[in-house]
């Protein structure tokens, strides 16, 4: 940067005043970007040919935090509660019964997929979604799990998911970050990018998710300061022009200097942001058709119906992976009471994005996901919970490429270990790029003097749930 008391002064004045909020990982983006295009080439985040065809040009991830039970949701096991009150075969924990589910299940939809009624409006799209029963996964601890849910390792600190879909296919808006997390965990791995450049992490908009009651409403923890409250836009251009103009002679004077490119790119970010963002998040224009389809209504569905529909403002905006978290599923005890409460929190707003994404004719191409971190076991915990279980689960996806009312995959009588179509978070990773079109084993990235990539050395791709 030009070392001079005023340029400074200003583009301090600048970046506090008018775009002090900015994501880091949106000012690094326009950084990269910047480097490529001063250098002519093309940017990081420029739209990337994929290896093959896609599926799907987008994923909307929604993650649930605390591990949901599939035994009492999507994985219907009549023999768990015709041995209700009997000694579990696969009992961890020592005097601990079977514990059949209270909810009654139905099958839905032309391909007769077992749902519990919890999910009523979920139903509805019952031949839109895809059930993966036989998932698993390594740790049956919740941090640990999250971790490689997201990463694919818990070990290690590794790029996510999200990171390396931006990583691999660019973005298609340059005014908004290509990967948004709304009321995200607390868990920084979750969206970050590790050892890819930090372009690639996710933008966050609004606190940790748990639930209705703790959950910070994303559309208005948006981005404060977007706004210069000093400047108007005609003098925040001309400030930003003359310290462009200051920049663009050093940097002839220097013939390289990433700083420098960085800041000229990532000023004009900040500056074309708050006409792009503030209009993408604002849902004062949306209809009280539009509202009710979500559940935005001021009730339980309000805080996670807003974050369905900024998904799908983001979604048609170009924004490559968005993810939407909701807590509160850790459901060791009083299950009973808090399962029926979390399922109604999102079973509206989850059908209105189905519903609004087909109308508009984007389900097709845009991938969705539905997971927690694991499911639970079959005996019950404390007379009315149950503990974790890694070995046995369930996922679902839609559109994007899947098949819709097919399950794939299945556990046991109990439901506790997957013994069917076992597909681990490695496979899952790889199915989920191979629907963006991306060879997971070709997705690499060089970093300590070898190729790494997000399945590792593992992973396949489940050809049997692709449309």
């Amino acid at each position: 940067m030009i070392d001079s008391p005023f340029s400074r002064r200003s583009t301090l004045k600048t970046l506090s005043s008018g775009f002090g909020y900015l994501a880091f990982a949106a000012l690094a983006q326009r950084q990269a970007m910047a480097e490529s295009v001063l250098a002519g080439k093309a940017g990081p985040l420029d739209p990337k040919s994929p290896h093959f065809v896609p599926r799907a040009k987008r994923v909307i991830f929604l993650s649930m935090q605390g591990a949901p039970s599939h035994l009492d949701t999507f994985d219907y096991k009549p023999k768990l509660n015709e041995d209700n009150g009997k000694p579990g075969a696969h009992d961890t924990n020592r005097g601990a019964t079977l514990l059949g589910s209270p909810w009654e299940f139905k099958q839905h939809g032309q391909g007769g997929l077992w749902m519990s009624e919890l999910f009523p409006n979920l139903a509805k799209h019952a031949d839109d979604l895809c059930m993966l029963k036989g998932m698993h996964t390594d740790m049956p601890n919740h941090p640990q799990a999250q971790t490689q849910m997201h990463t694919g390792n818990f070990q290690f600190v590794r790029p996510s998911l999200g990171a390396w879909s931006l990583y691999g296919l660019g973005t298609e808006n340059t005014n908004l970050p290509g990967f948004v997390t709304l009321n995200p965990g607390r868990n920084a791995q979750h969206f970050g990018s590790a050892f890819l450049p930090a372009i690639y992490q996710g933008a966050k908009f609004g606190g940790a998710s748990r639930g209705r009651r703790n959950a910070r409403r994303a559309d208005q923890a948006a981005i404060p300061n977007i706004k210069n409250p000093d400047l108007s836009e005609k003098q925040q251009r001309q400030q930003l022009d003359f310290i462009q103009q200051l920049n663009a002679n050093k940097l002839r004077e220097d013939q390289h200097h990433p700083g420098v490119e960085g800041a000229i790119e990532s000023f004009e970010l900040a500056f074309r942001m708050q006409d792009t963002l503030p209009e993408v998040m604002d849902l004062s224009g949306e209809s009280k058709q539009m509202l009710d389809l979500y559940g935005v209504d001021g009730g339980d569905t309000d805080s996670f119906g807003r974050q369905c529909l900024l998904a799908r403002r983001f979604a048609e905006s170009g924004v490559r992976f968005i993810e939407i978290s909701h807590g509160s599923w850790d459901h060791h005890r009083a299950l009973s009471e808090d399962l029926p409460a979390r399922c109604n929190e999102i079973d509206k707003p989850i059908q209105g994005l189905l519903t609004d994404l087909k109308q508009r004719d984007m389900l097709k191409d845009t991938l969705v996901i539905w997971a927690g971190e694991f499911g639970r076991t079959p005996h019950g915990q404390g007379g009315d919970g149950r503990d974790h279980n890694h070995k046995g689960y369930t996922t679902w996806m839609a559109g994007g490429g899947v098949k819709g009312g097919f399950s794939y995959g299945a556990t046991d009588d109990h439901g506790y270990e997957a013994v069917e179509g076992r597909m681990h978070i490695h496979d899952w990773h790889a199915t989920i790029l191979h629907l963006l079109g991306l060879n997971h084993e070709k997705l690499t990235y060089r970093h300590a003097g070898r190729d790494f990539r997000l399945t590792d050395v593992h992973g396949n791709v489940a050809q049997e749930i692709l449309a």
